[in-house]
C-alpha cells in the first residue's frame, strides 16, 4: 500500500516531468521502428524438430545452390533472346541464380528436337520463331521488395504481358504492404474510435488524451522490438491495431473514475489520486485476463504464436504502465482545457434496457442451445490455409501469378534430400518420383547428368546443384498449388516413395513446409485453446471466488466464438489458421471482460434484490461500457480486414470484427438468462455469495442507486463495490458535500 501511495504521489507531484519523459521515450521509440527487422518467412517459425526445418538447415549450410523462389515470364522472345534475358537477370543485385531450358537441354538443337516435357516447363514456342520463356530465379532473402522490383522493372521494359511471381514476389508484396496496412487501418479505425469516445465522454478533448496515451504505448512497444532478433510480418501488421483495440478501455476506466471523483472534491490532484487508487486494481485485473489470452499463444510449437503472443503481451504491459502513469499526469496538466471543452451527454440512457432484453433472453437462450453443439462440431472441422498464397487481383503480384499459371500451369518444387553414395538408387528413386501424378519433371544428378558419368569429370558448379558432402538433392517440379488436399497428398506419396529406398531422408519446398505446418498446428490448436481456457477460468474463479460463475461466463464467450467460427464452415470457406488461433485466444481474453463487467454489477445488486431485478439494473449500468468496448474491438477488426493484403491479418480482422459483436450480444442477452436460470447453483458455488433472499428495502435500494454511477468505470477485479460506495458516501457527509451524484 505504501508503494502505491508513493507512486501516486510522485506522478501527481511531478506531472510535467512524467509527461516529458514519456514523450521523449515515445519519440525515440518511433525513430527505432524502421530499424526493426521483420521476418516474412513463416517456415522459419516451424519447430527445429520438423523434418522440413532440418532440410532447410542442411541446404543452407551444405549446398551452395539454393532453390528457385521466383518465376519470371517473358513473352515474344527467341531462344537466343531468352538466353540474353537470363544473363541480364542473373547479373542483377540480389539474384543468386537463374535456371532455364539451357540448364536441362541443349538449346542449340531445333525446338522440335527438345524433350516436350522440358519445353512445357521452360519455353512455349509461338507461331513464328518467338515464344514465351519461364525463368526460375533464386533471389536472396531479406530485400525482396527492392530486388523483385528491379526484375519486374526490367521485364516490363521488354514488352507487355511479362510477369513475376513466386514466394519471393509474395514476400516483396508483404514488405510493401506491412507499413501501408498499419497506416491505412489506423486511418479507418481512428475516426470510429473517436466517435465512440465522444459519445462516451463529457469533454471534446478527452478522446484525444485516450488516443495519445495508447499511441505512446504502441510506439514504445514497436520501438522496443529492435532488441529482438526480428518480428514476424503478421505481428508487425496486426499488433498495433489489436493493442489499441484491447487496451483503450484502461484509459476509459481511469478517466471515468476521475470524473466521478471530481464530483466529490474540487481539488484536481486529490481527485486524480483517488481515481488512481480506485481504478488501478481494476485496470490491472482487466489487463491480466487479456494478458493470459495472449500468453497462451506462446505455448505453440509453431513459434509464430510466441512471436505474436509475446509482442501483444508486451504491448498490454506498456499500455497499463502508460495509462496509470502518463494519462493521470497529462490530464492534471490539461485540466483547464478539459473543463473548457465540456459538452452535453451524448450517450443514450440505457437505464431501462434490461426490461427490453428480458423479453428476448429466453428465446435467445433456446436459440443458442440449439446452435451451440452444431457450431462446436462445425468449427472443429474447419479447413485451414497455412500460407499467404491466394492471389489478390487488385495487386500486380496477383495479376502476374494468374498470368503465369494460365500460360505454364502451377509451378512448385518439392526437394528430397537422401544420403549421398548410391547413384543407381538415386536414379531409381528419381524415376519413381517422376512417375507420380502431378510431377512434371525431376532433376537429380542421376536424372540430369547420368549415372555413368563420375562427378570428377564435371564442373563443380554442376555437382554443387545436386550434392553436398553428405547429401544428394533431388528436385521434383510439380503442378499442384502450394497447399491443399492435392498438394499434401502428393507430399505424402513422395515421402512414401522415398521410404522404399532410404530410411533417413528429408523433404522441403513450399508444399512440404506447409504440410509440416499443418501437422504442427493440429496439435497447437488444442493446446493453445485449452491453456487459454484454464488460465482465464482461474482468473475469473479468483476474482469472484466462485466455481459456477467462471463456467457460465466462459460458456457464454465460447458459444460466441464457436458460432463465429462455424459461419465460414457452413459457407464452405477456408480460413487462415493464425486467424483461428488468435480468435480463440485474443477474443477470449478480450471479450471475457464484457462478461466480468456485467457480473460485477450483477453481484453487487444481487445482494440487495432478487435475480431478475438485479440483472435488470446491472444491464442498465454495464451496457454503455460493453457497447463502447465491443464496438471499438469490432471497428479495429473491420479496419484490419478492409486494409490488409496479407491473408492472415485480414482473417484475424474479419473474425474479430464479427466475434466482438457476437460476444456483446451473447453477454447482454444470453448471460442474463443464465444468471436467472442458474441462480441457485451460483449461490451455492460462490464463496460468501450473500445473495438477497427477502423483500428489498427501498432505503437500501436508494443507497445502491446513489452509488451506482461509479460502477460504469469498473471492470474485472471490481471487488467490494458496495462497501466502497458506502465509504465514499460517509466521507461526503463528513465534509458536508452531499449535493453531488456519484
Amino acid at each position: 500500500m505504501y508503494a502505491i501511495e508513493r507512486f501516486i504521489s510522485v506522478i501527481l507531484t511531478h506531472p510535467k516531468k512524467v509527461v516529458t519523459a514519456f514523450l521523449v521515450i515515445a519519440v525515440i521509440s518511433a525513430c527505432l521502428i524502421p530499424f526493426t527487422k521483420v521476418n516474412y518467412n513463416l517456415v522459419s517459425y516451424l519447430p527445429p524438430e520438423a523434418q522440413s526445418t532440418e532440410a532447410v538447415r542442411i541446404m543452407s549450410e551444405e549446398f551452395t545452390a539454393d532453390l528457385p523462389n521466383a518465376n519470371v515470364m517473358v513473352r515474344d522472345v527467341t531462344i537466343p533472346e531468352a538466353l540474353t534475358v537470363k544473363s541480364t537477370i542473373g547479373s542483377m543485385h540480389g539474384v543468386k541464380s537463374v535456371m532455364w531450358l539451357d540448364d536441362a537441354s541443349d538449346t542449340a538443337l531445333p525446338v522440335s528436337a527438345i524433350e516436350p516435357a522440358l519445353l512445357d516447363m521452360y519455353y512455349h514456342p509461338g507461331d513464328d520463331d518467338k515464344g514465351t520463356a519461364l525463368f526460375m530465379v533464386t533471389v536472396e532473402e531479406g530485400n525482396e521488395e527492392e530486388d523483385i522490383g528491379q526484375i519486374r522493372g526490367y521485364v516490363d521494359s521488354l514488352g507487355e504481358g511479362n510477369a513475376v511471381s513466386g514466394t519471393s514476389s509474395d514476400s516483396a508484396q508483404m514488405q510493401a504492404a506491412t507499413v501501408e496496412q498499419v497506416l491505412l487501418a489506423s486511418a479507418i479505425v481512428g475516426p470510429i474510435i473517436i466517435v465512440l469516445l465522444i459519445l462516451s465522454t463529457m469533454s471534446w478533448i478527452e478522446p484525444i488524451l485516450f488516443l495519445l496515451a495508447i499511441a505512446i504505448s504502441i510506439f514504445i512497444n514497436m520501438g522496443t522490438n529492435i532488441f529482438l532478433t526480428n518480428v514476424s510480418f503478421i505481428t508487425a501488421s496486426v499488433s498495433p491495431i489489436l493493442q489499441l483495440a484491447v487496451s483503450l478501455d484502461y484509459a476509459i476506466f481511469l478517466l471515468h473514475e476521475f470524473a466521478a471523483q471530481r464530483k466529490i472534491t474540487s481539488d484536481v490532484t486529490e481527485a486524480m489520486g483517488n481515481a488512481m487508487r480506485v481504478s488501478m486494481s481494476t485496470i490491472a485485473a482487466s489487463a491480466i485476463t487479456t494478458l493470459f489470452g495472449f500468453m497462451a499463444l506462446s505455448f505453440m510449437q509453431f513459434q509464430i504464436g510466441a512471436d505474436l503472443g509475446f509482442n501483444l503481451a508486451k504491448g498490454i504491459i506498456f499500455s497499463f504502465i502508460t495509462v496509470i502513469t502518463f494519462l493521470p499526469a497529462v490530464s492534471v496538466l490539461l485540466m483547464p482545457l478539459i473543463d473548457r471543452t465540456q459538452h452535453k451527454k451524448l450517450m443514450p440512457d440505457f437505464k431501462n434496457i434490461g426490461s427490453h432484453i428480458a423479453k428476448i433472453r429466453i428465446p435467445v437462450l433456446i436459440i443458442v442451445l440449439i446452435m451451440v453443439v452444431p457450431a462446436f462440431l462445425a468449427q472443429r472441422n474447419l479447413e485451414f490455409t497455412y500460407g499467404n498464397n491466394l492471389p489478390d487481383l487488385s495487386l500486380r503480384n496477383g495479376v502476374d501469378t494468374i498470368a503465369i499459371e494460365e500460360e505454364f500451369g502451377q509451378q512448385n518444387a518439392i526437394v528430397v534430400l537422401v544420403p549421398r553414395g548410391d547413384v543407381a538408387r538415386e536414379a531409381l528413386l528419381s524415376k519413381d518420383i517422376g512417375a507420380l501424378p502431378h510431377v512434371k519433371s525431376v532433376m537429380s544428378y542421376a536424372q540430369s547428368v547420368g549415372t555413368p558419368i563420375p562427378t570428377a569429370f564435371l564442373s563443380q558448379d554442376i555437382v554443387d546443384q545436386f550434392y553436398s558432402e553428405k547429401w544428394a538433392r533431388i528436385i521434383a517440379y510439380v503442378d499442384t498449388p502450394f497447399e491443399g488436399d492435392v498438394a499434401f497428398a502428393l507430399v505424402e506419396k513422395i515421402q512414401g516413395t522415398v521410404e522404399k529406398y532410404y530410411d533417413a531422408y528429408y523433404t522441403a519446398g513450399q508444399p512440404a513446409n506447409l504440410y509440416d505446418m499443418r501437422a504442427v498446428v493440429a496439435v497447437d490448436n488444442v493446446r493453445v485453446s485449452l491453456i487459454a481456457f484454464i488460465a482465464i477460468f482461474l482468473v475469473v474463479l479468483i476474482t469472484f471466488r466462485s466455481i459456477g460463475l467462471p463456467l457460465v461466463l466462459l460458456l457464454t464467450i465460447e458459444s460466441g466464438i464457436w458460432i463465429n467460427l462455424a459461419i465460414p464452415y457452413f459457407q464452405g470457406e477456408h480460413i487462415n489458421f493464425i486467424g483461428y488461433l488468435v480468435l480463440n485466444t485474443v477474443a477470449l481474453g478480450a471479450t471475457i471482460d464484457y462478461g466480468i463487467l456485467l457480473t460485477t454489477h450483477y453481484l453487487a445488486w444481487r445482494k440487495r434484490c432478487p435475480a431478475k431485478e438485479a440483472i435488470h439494473k446491472a444491464l442498465g449500468e454495464a451496457v454503455p461500457s460493453i457497447l463502447v468496448s465491443a464496438l471499438t474491438l469490432s471497428g479495429a477488426g473491420f479496419a484490419l480486414s478492409l486494409s490488409s493484403k496479407i491473408e492472415a491479418a485480414a482473417t484475424i480482422g474479419s473474425l474479430l470484427a464479427r466475434g466482438a459483436l457476437m460476444s456483446m450480444v451473447l453477454v447482454t442477452c444470453l448471460l442474463p438468462a443464465l444468471f436467472v436460470l442458474c441462480d441457485r447453483i451460483l449461490r451455492k458455488t460462490t464463496y460468501k455469495a450473500e445473495f438477497y433472499q427477502g423483500e428489498t428495502g427501498q432505503e437500501d435500494l436508494d443507497v445502491i442507486e446513489q452509488g451506482a454511477g461509479s460502477l460504469d468505470a469498473l471492470d474485472s477485479g471490481g471487488k467490494r463495490l458496495v462497501a466502497m460506495e458506502a465509504s465514499r458516501k460517509s466521507s461526503e457527509e463528513e465534509s458536508g458535500r452531499t449535493d453531488h451524484e456519484t
